[in-house]
């Protein structure tokens, strides 16, 4: 059986052969200057029927292996366990790999040189996401560079699906659109590991709490006891009594919110909101823990209008829990822990030192790490959390700590355009 190089050979051989019977056949028939004329053109035939053999042999090998390859790539294209997907600079689909076809529920649709409306029509479950994609992509061109965001969905199963997007347009010479590259990560579950272990690290710090919180309830409730008594004994009730125990109420129910504001799950909404009634709620909140110690939280803002983007409850658990490493560093010794609050260029800077004795370099290194912890009885993420967080919120967390003069954490957030 000949290989393809073999019928190449074959067939210019059989051009040769033909071209000389012609040769032969007319000098038969012609003189000498007519058959020399006739032989010349017939090697120059000859010649040119060997190179376009021979080039249309090498690119016919050069056609099939781009073809292998293409097969190659595609079958490792739809092998991934993410989405892949390839638009033209109109947003028209060129190729998407099996798992994204399954995902939007496509596989049976000529999905080629549709735009994402367009398949809408054929998946009217997933219009709205597929819908969403088209301003997510008019962004990713905007920016003319990698661009990074999360998006999620749910699926006709009723299952929330949340997937780490990374878009790569990719331009012309001349600067007009070419082809956008969106590949998709399945996070769904690493998103409700973080929710639980945010959740039980929230829980964590409200354990901690419930000592300090639980002495500054029985105080009021040891007045409250008191009046009573004394009205008990003497019948006579006075005005000023009774305003004495309407504000000792009051101060328990607002203790009382307070936790159960920071127990309960809060969903996570982002809008714009004061940085400065963030901390105040947050001071308000330790310092009951911070007067058994004899602990004080001083603040110290530049900025008391600066305004962040992001979700409230989310900062409010981050400083929490670099307040409570604050107190925890201190113990019984007593001290000052320093809330210094500062806009740094587009960013608000927010420093937290406390004075207690430091961490060594060698811990120092390893702190934000999970289940890390220098508590006794920490989780060891507290940090671990914090740190998401922020960088959820387009910021960084550093920290500084020398032996003996305490440790600083410092805080960026970027302000709210």
């Amino acid at each position: 059986m000949l290989t393809k190089k073999g019928w190449a050979a074959a067939t210019a051989g059989m051009m040769i052969v033909l071209a000389c019977q012609m040769v032969l056949g007319f000098i038969h028939e012609r003189n000498a200057i007519e058959s020399f004329i006739y032989i010349v053109l017939s090697i120059i035939l000859v010649g040119s029927l060997l190179y376009l053999a021979v080039n249309g042999y090498r690119l016919l090998v050069k056609y099939q292996g781009v073809q292998g390859e293409e097969k190659r790539l595609s079958a490792l294209i739809d092998s991934m366990p993410d989405f892949m997907c390839v638009k033209d600079g109109e947003g028209r689909w060129l190729k998407v790999n099996q798992f994204g076809l399954e995902l939007y529920e496509l596989t049976r649709v000529d999905y080629y040189g549709k735009t994402d409306s367009q398949l809408g029509d054929y998946t009217p479950f997933f219009k709205d996401a597929l819908l969403y994609c088209i301003d997510s992509d008019e962004a990713a061109w905007e920016n003319q560079c990698l661009t990074r965001t999360e998006e999620s969905f749910y699926l006709r199963s009723g299952e929330f699906k949340t997937f780490d997007v990374i878009k790569v347009p990719l331009y012309h010479e001349d600067g007009t659109r070419r082809i956008l590259i969106t590949l998709g990560r399945d996070i769904s579950q690493q998103k409700r590991t973080e929710a639980m272990l945010l959740k039980k690290e929230k829980l964590s710090v409200v354990g901690e709490l419930s000592a300090g919180i639980a002495h500054e309830i029985r105080n009021p409730l040891t007045s409250l006891k008191g009046f009573i008594q004394l009205l008990h004994e003497t019948e006579n009730v006075t005005e000023e009594y009774l305003t004495i125990m309407s504000r000792e109420i009051d101060r328990i129910n607002q203790i009382v919110s307070e936790l159960l504001v920071l127990a309960k799950p809060q969903s996570r909404i982002h809008a714009q909101f004061q940085f400065n009634e963030a901390l105040d709620y947050v001071v308000n909140i330790m310092k009951h823990e911070a007067l058994l110690l004899g602990i004080a939280i001083t603040i110290k803002a530049d900025k008391k209008d600066a305004v962040i983007f992001g979700d409230k409850n989310q900062v409010v658990q981050v400083l929490i829990n670099i307040i409570k490493n604050a107190l925890d560093a201190m113990g019984q010794k007593g001290g000052e822990v320093t809330v210094k609050v500062e806009q740094v260029g587009q960013n608000l800077k927010i420093s937290i030192k406390d004075q207690g004795e430091g961490i060594p370099p060698e811990r120092l290194k390893h702190l934000g790490e999970p289940f890390f912890t220098l508590k006794e009885k920490g989780m060891g993420l507290g940090l671990t959390i914090s740190n998401k967080i922020i960088q959820e919120h387009k910021g960084c967390i550093d920290i500084k700590s020398e032996l003996g003069f305490g440790t600083e954490v410092i805080i960026k957030l970027p302000l709210a355009q």
